[in-house]
Parts: structure tokens; sequence; C-alpha cells
């Protein structure tokens, strides 16, 4: 890794800043080589740039944020970069609420709404291209000879269709406001210290939560993008099976290289952590360590999406034999996990409860584990009652899904969990069977097995679809499906 050219020089940090606001250089570089890293550049201004796909949705959203919030300010930030390993920093994801309102991605930026007559003013504050005349551009550890060009002010207004003003001075105007105000807190450090005796927790909280339910239903733009993410995710998955066998003489590892790659080529990234849980690491729901053994005749359970350059994405999960077939138990299992993930999809649709397509995915569970003699002489509805079928289903059967994997994670109980479903609410429905590998309360043979099945759902006027059908979910069609792309 490149180091910066900051030229070494005992003086103080505040001896070292009195020079470089003076000479507006940095210290310890020559006034020839100033001179000649000043000059010589080309004028790379992008002119008749057209606005990104999202301007128009973004300015709705921009709008309803608005009507909430009357004569308030609001502050919006993207967030900051961190610093990885003392030398390079994090790959940068703007805060999902900052994407939302302006569909930029740049670090540093923060979205203002400053309040007006008959309304708001939106402005966005961003860092502008690097100053060539005081060495920003090639002494700075972020200036653009190091880190790559930035879109300038006037660009980023093109494309975002928002007025652009430098970050920099936002702190400074931000102390010196007067009036109410809100700030999307977490992001930004500096935004936060300039609004420190301006806002309050509970103010700032309602902004989150509003910005939170306000993408329970999805627009054209997001549900376009949802199956985009569902379609590259497809894709990733079929990587995935036809190097299954360089899997086996390597680990977990390789399938989660392999679906990274598709996540790279066809989109920003993964959405989360891939979970590439083969054999009885299956059964344990968060396994992201992802270097384990991947042997034939075990599952693999693989947990993953892409998320796309616009920051949707989707959630799907598969469990695949790994040498093509189930062994009949596996398929036993895998049948029930897929009659409950169809009983939960089915209750999926306007109108209905939230929490119906959990029920019913439970019920169906419930009602397989009472039939394999695992629970006793108790009846189905005891079971549920009891909640005792939780010690192998584990989780809730599915989530809102957008932007975040888990999104919409701020809204009220009484909108989300609570709530009724309506067309526009994307959700994953994802029922699940794990049996731990020293769980002494089940037979021998069904230890260290894991089965989930997990779909992106939208709901639709007439009831539902499913962005991530063009994976197969029955058992004879992922084994036909397998054998297939192996062939």
């Amino acid at each position: 890794m490149a180091e910066e050219l900051t030229p070494e020089n005992p003086e103080t940090e505040e001896e070292q800043a009195v020079k470089q606001r003076k000479n507006g250089l940095y210290p310890g570089v020559s006034d020839e080589l100033a001179a000649n890293m000043k000059s010589g550049w080309a004028d790379t201004e992008l002119h008749g740039l057209e606005p990104i796909a999202q301007a128009a949705h973004t300015a709705a959203r921009r709008a309803a944020l608005s009507a909430r919030f009357p004569g308030e300010r609001l502050v919006v930030p993207a967030g900051n970069l961190r610093t990885r390993s003392n030398d390079t920093e994090y790959a940068f994801r703007a805060s999902t609420e900052y994407a939302y309102l302006t569909g930029d991605q740049t670090q540093d930026g923060v979205l203002v709404l400053e309040p007006t007559a008959d309304g708001h003013e939106a402005t966005i504050h961003l860092l502008p291209r690097s100053n060539r005349e005081n060495g920003e551009f090639w002494l700075d550890g972020q200036g653009e000879l190091w880190v790559g060009r930035r879109h300038s002010l006037t660009e980023a207004e093109q494309l975002l269709g928002i007025p652009a003003k430098d970050v920099r001075e936002l702190p400074a105007a931000l102390t010196e406001a007067t009036g109410p105000v809100r700030n999307v807190r977490g992001h930004d450090a500096g935004i936060e210290a300039a609004l420190t005796d301006k806002v309050t927790a509970e103010r700032d909280e309602e902004l989150r939560v509003f910005l939170s339910e306000a993408r329970l239903v999805k627009d054209e733009f997001e549900i376009a993008e949802l199956q985009k993410a569902c379609d590259a995710t497809a894709r990733g998955f079929e990587d995935v099976v036809k190097v299954l066998d360089r899997a086996e003489a390597t680990s977990e590892r390789y399938i989660e290289g392999t679906f990274f790659l598709r996540a790279r080529i066809e989109g920003n990234d993964i959405g989360y952590g891939s979970i590439c849980a083969a054999g009885p690491h299956a059964t344990t729901l968060h396994w992201v360590r992802n270097d384990g053994p991947v042997r034939s005749g075990e599952l693999l359970l693989l947990d993953a999406g892409v998320e796309t350059n616009d920051l949707y994405t989707a959630d799907v999960t598969r469990t695949l034999p790994i040498n093509g077939t189930f062994t009949p138990l596996q398929r036993k299992i895998y049948d029930a996990v897929y009659e409950a993930q169809e009983a939960g999809i089915a209750a999926v649709r306007p109108g209905a409860d939230y929490r119906d397509f959990h029920d019913a995915a439970q019920r169906v569970l419930t009602e397989k584990l009472v039939e394999w003699g695992l629970l006793g002489d108790l009846s189905v509805d005891k079971v549920l009652e009891l909640g005792l079928q939780r010690r192998w289903t584990l989780h809730g059967t599915g989530h809102m899904l957008g932007m975040d994997v888990h999104d919409c994670a701020a809204a009220r109980t009484e909108t989300y969990v609570n709530g009724t479903l309506e067309p526009g609410v994307c959700l994953t429905v994802e029922p699940g069977l794990y049996f731990q590998a020293d769980d002494l309360t089940v037979p021998e043979e069904y230890r260290g097995i894991g089965v989930r099945i997990e779909d992106d759902i939208l709901v639709t006027e007439d009831g539902n679809r499913n962005l991530s059908d063009k994976l197969p979910r029955r058992a004879d069609e992922v084994e036909a499906w397998m054998a297939g792309l192996k062939g």
C-alpha cells in the first residue's frame, strides 16, 4: 500500500497548521514542487449530466418528509469514513436515510431541509473537488490524486436535482442556526457536535422512526431494484452450485468467495455477511465464519443476497444437498420446511395481518414435529401455546426487506409487526428447522441437520409475487436444477 506524501517534520500539528494557513502549502514541500503540482491539469468538468434514475422518487420522499415536520430544520448525514488497520479505510456505505432521500452515496455528505413559508428548501452539502492551489489534491490522504475524482458541486446538482454546497462550511452554519432542529443520529459526530444544544433524543428519534416507516411501502423504483437484486442473487446461487466440487476440496470460504464475485460484478456488494453453512454449521443461524469443511452427503445452507448499486438488497436462502441428492431423512425435513414456507407465502396478501404468515408457517412446522414424535403426546395447539416448537424453529418467519436487509427496523410496533400488509410491502418468508448436533431430545440421525428456505415476497394488489422465484424450491426441482448446472 502506497504511503501519502506527508513530509517528515518535527513541528507540532498546531505549528504545521499555522504554516499551512499562511502559505497555502504543507510544510516540507519545496516551492518548485508546489508550483509544479498546481498547473498542467486538464479541465475535467462534466457537462450536460442527466439526473439519476431515482431523482423524481427521492424528490417525492423529501416532500413527504417536509410535510411531516413543517417549520423545522431537518439534518440527515451520510456518515464518515472509518480507518482500517491504521492505513486505509473500510468500504464506505452511506446511511440508509441519506441515500433514500438523495440517491447519493458519498462520504461526509449531509442533506439539510431548511424550513420556508411553504415547506422546506433542500440543500445537499458535499465535499467539492480537491483544491489544487493549496496542495489538498495531492498531499491530503483523501485528495483526489489518492482516492479518485469526485463530482463537483455543479455536477452533483445536475445528477441529484438538489442545490449543493461545500459541506465543510456546514458545522459552523448549524452552530449559528436558530429554531427547531432534528437530526438523524449515529452517522456524523461533527454534525452532532454542532447541534449539541439544539436537538433532543426524543425529537431525533421521531425523525428516525418516520424515515423507517416511510420505507414500509416501496415505490416503483424500489421494487425494480429489489427484483434486480433477486435476479443477480439467483445467478450467484447458480455460480455456487457449479463449483461445489472445488468447495469440497477447500472450505466454505470457496462458496463465500464465489457468491461475492457475483455481488461485485452485478451490484455494489453483498447486502449482508453471507451464511455459507455446510453440515452441522447449518444449525447455527448466523454462521458467517465460513471456514468449515464441505462434505458430500451433507447439506449446504446458503443465505446470501446481492446489494444493487443503488443499495437495495435481496435476502435468499436455499438448503442444497452437496452431492446433488437428498437422503430420505434430509428430504423429509426439507419437505416439512417447504410446506411451511408454502403456507407462509399463501398468507401474504393485502389486508392480512403482518403476523399471519409467521403463524401459518409455525403451525405447519409444529404439526410435523408432533407427527414425528418429538413432543410427546402434546397437541399441536398446546405446543404452540407453550412455544415448545421454538427449540427447533428458533426464529421469526420473516422481516421487511429493502435498502437494509432488515428494513424499517425503527418502525413502531403498531405499524410493523402489529400492522396490516398493503401493496408495495416487501418481506421475506423463511421458515426453518434446526436440529443441533448435541441435541439429545431428538433421534441421533436428526442431529446436525439444519434446513431453511427463504424467498423475497412482494405484496401486490391481488396477492403476492415471489421476487426470487428464479431459484427452485421443491426438493425434486432442486435436485434437477443442480444436476443441470453440474452436468
